[in-house]
Formats: C-alpha cells, sequence, structure tokens
C-alpha cells in the first residue's frame, strides 16, 4: 500500500497521553484511573478480558465520551479543552461500523472527504478503493454489503484524511484472511510514515506480529504500559505473549463483565 503523508507529530513526543482517566455509569465504574502513553509512530495493542474499559478508554480519546475526571490528551491536545483540534488528527473505527445504510461506498467518501476537506480526493479516494478491493463495490449501498465489506469501507473512510492517530477497536471482525493480512499490513505502514495505531483487539496473535507497544487493563485499571519486550522481560519463565498476558492478569482474578 503506499505511503501516505501523515499529519505531523514528532516522533520524540507522546501521541497519546492518559493520566488517572477515570469513567462513571451511573453506579457503575468503567474506568478508574487509568494511566499510560504511548509514543508517536507507534503501533500499540490495549488489550484486557472482557469489562476491562477497553472501548470505553478509545471512546474516551476520541471525544465520543466525556471522562468523569482524569486527562487525555491526543496529538499534544487535551480532549476536553480542543476537541476539534483532536478530531481533525483521528480516526475511529468500531468493531461495527455503524455506516449510512442509503448511502454508497463512494458516497461515504465523499462525506468523509468533504468533512475533512481533502486534498486530492478523487486519487486518494480511487487508490484506497483498489488497494482495499472495494472498487467493484464503488456503487453499492452500504445496507447491501457483507459484513467484511462494511469493515473495509470503515477503514477507507479512517485513512482517506491521513490521520496523525488512528483507533481500531476489534478490527479483524468479518475480515477474511486475506483482509486480515492487509490491513496488518496498512497498520505497520502507517506506523512506520509517522502515524500512530492503537489497536483494542482480543486476539493475542494479532498484537504479537504487528504492536511494540502493550497496555493491559482489567476492571477499568491499567496493569502494565510498556514495550512487548519489557513484558516478556518481566516473565522470563514464560514462552509466549499469552503466557505473559495470563501472568500479569491472573494476580487480580478472573474478570466475566460485560465489555465496558
Amino acid at each position: 500500500m503506499t505511503t501516505e503523508p501523515y499529519q505531523h507529530v514528532s516522533p520524540a513526543a507522546l501521541a497519546i497521553d492518559v493520566q488517572d482517566f477515570r469513567k462513571e455509569y451511573h453506579d457503575t465504574v468503567a474506568a478508574d484511573g487509568i494511566s499510560f502513553s504511548l509514543p508517536a509512530g507507534t503501533v500499540g495493542a490495549l488489550i484486557g478480558p472482557n469489562g476491562a474499559g477497553k472501548t470505553t478508554t478509545i471512546r474516551a480519546l476520541c471525544g465520543i465520551i466525556r471522562p468523569t475526571s482524569g486527562s487525555l490528551k491526543v496529538a499534544g491536545f487535551d480532549v476536553l479543552d480542543h476537541p476539534l483540534e483532536v478530531k481533525r488528527r483521528v480516526s475511529y473505527v468500531p468493531d461495527d461500523p455503524p455506516l449510512f445504510e442509503t448511502l454508497t461506498v463512494w458516497e461515504h467518501l465523499e462525506f468523509v472527504g468533504s468533512a475533512y476537506a481533502v486534498e486530492d480526493f478523487e486519487e486518494r479516494a480511487h487508490r484506497l478503493l483498489e488497494e482495499l478491493q472495494l472498487t467493484g463495490k464503488k456503487r453499492a449501498l452500504a445496507a447491501e454489503l457483507s459484513r467484511g465489506m462494511r469493515q473495509k469501507v470503515a477503514i477507507a473512510c479512517a485513512y482517506l484524511h491521513s490521520p496523525s492517530i488512528l483507533f481500531f477497536d476489534e478490527p479483524l471482525t468479518g475480515l477474511d484472511p486475506a483482509a486480515i493480512r492487509l490491513l496488518k499490513a496498512t497498520m505497520v505502514e502507517k506506523a512506520a510514515a509517522g502515524a500512530t495505531v492503537l489497536v483494542s483487539s482480543h486476539l493475542l496473535a494479532l498484537v504479537e506480529d504487528i504492536c511494540k507497544h502493550l497496555i493491559i487493563l482489567r476492571r477499568g485499571k491499567c496493569l502494565f504500559s510498556g514495550s512487548i519486550q519489557e513484558a516478556r522481560a518481566a516473565h522470563p519463565e514464560t514462552s509466549s505473549l499469552e503466557d505473559v498476558f495470563f501472568k500479569i492478569t491472573e494476580a487480580s482474578g478472573d474478570a466475566s463483565e460485560d465489555e465496558t
């Protein structure tokens, strides 16, 4: 896939900086003092059992939900103080993309291109359709698309304006093996071009393949934040990332809550 010029964030800067993030829903605490950071130009993984607070954290970083307390900065901007600056610099692909059912694939790209004032829109949009194997679906309505095709449309829209920060929440859902391989390659390429990617996933194989930084949440708390090498070094007796994950989470028991 062609490398795009991404909105600049200094490699030495923290692309994502979360300090004491707390989110309460009435009597439920979804995030309980979460702190972590992610350097620019990195592919990071946000992992944890159901109910860990992964989706809540990503949505707060995107400015979709408001934190109860704490500080969340994206590309150097506080999500509460500078919400528009944050939104200009991020893209978010949820696990079930809410497309406009009566718009075509091309119309989705036109909408995003207009919203972000994308230069060279036609060239970028056509290239994304080709690279994500959506050219034949250009005029198809979203309502006519399969689960995997809908995911590809959401990814194309996310890549269109060359954001500096990309958030993916369980991005492989519905994708076939070829599409999974392509998506993984594009994530690595985006990071190499200067973007920062944060992926929430239950698939540790995905994490091990492409991620450099690991953030482990459980029941709204951050149990670990650092490089995968540091996680392994802290548990030299383990033989796989899966073993490392269970060693870190076992200390606080098993979680069975619904995802928050």
